[in-house]
């Protein structure tokens, strides 16, 4: 069975590169819509495959860290990085161009680690994340699959690439969460007092 959580943001980005004129040479923004679906083939003791309300702890907090916020490639041009890091206090350096089909990579590799690292708390079975599907605009959006994660043509995503401007991190409602993700540390959801009839 599939789960799907809509999350939104705005960033602005440059996609370095790309056919578009506009795209490649001009800082512009978007709203975007993230939808996340989760898969288990078992429901846990709330007849869920996982609460929508646990998608609000480090999974929200992950994606939230890209809204109003400019996110680049880390290797764009330094005077634009130095200007990007300047003149907003929120950035997000990345190891890949910030298109939407290597956004929808970043979120994956992101929520994937943290959904691994999270401990289960209410008999919740082999909930693995499915897919991330980030709208850029409302007609058009790139899909991510565990398979496009592992694909050598593409190339990884490495967690310990992405930096979070020190702004970001200080709104994380976890001051630690960056360095648990990056050293596996593990977090629990709550614990729950089952009701029986």
């Amino acid at each position: 069975m599939l789960i799907r959580k809509l999350f939104r943001f705005e960033n602005a980005h440059i996609v370095r590169n790309c056919s578009s004129d506009r795209c490649k040479r001009s800082l512009h923004g978007h709203s975007y819509q993230v939808e996340v679906l989760l898969e288990a083939s078992a429901l846990d003791n709330g007849q869920m495959v996982y609460d929508f309300g646990l998608m609000k702890s480090d999974i929200r907090t992950l994606i939230d860290s890209f809204d109003h916020a400019v996110a680049y490639w880390d290797r764009d041009l330094p005077d634009y990085i130095a200007a990007c890091q300047q003149f907003s206090a929120r950035w997000i350096a990345l190891p890949v161009s910030p298109s939407a089909e290597q956004f929808s990579r970043v979120f994956f590799t992101l929520i994937d680690r943290a959904l691994t690292l999270t401990d289960m708390a209410n008999g919740e079975q082999d909930v693995r994340l499915h897919s991330v599907i980030v709208h850029e605009t409302a007609t058009g959006y790139a899909q991510c699959f565990r398979a496009d994660i592992d694909n050598p043509r593409i190339g990884p995503v490495a967690l310990e690439h992405i930096e979070f401007s020190p702004q970001v991190q200080a709104e994380w409602p976890d001051p630690t969460l960056w360095q648990r993700l990056l050293a596996g540390g593990r977090r629990s959801n709550p614990s729950v007092d089952l009701q029986v009839s």
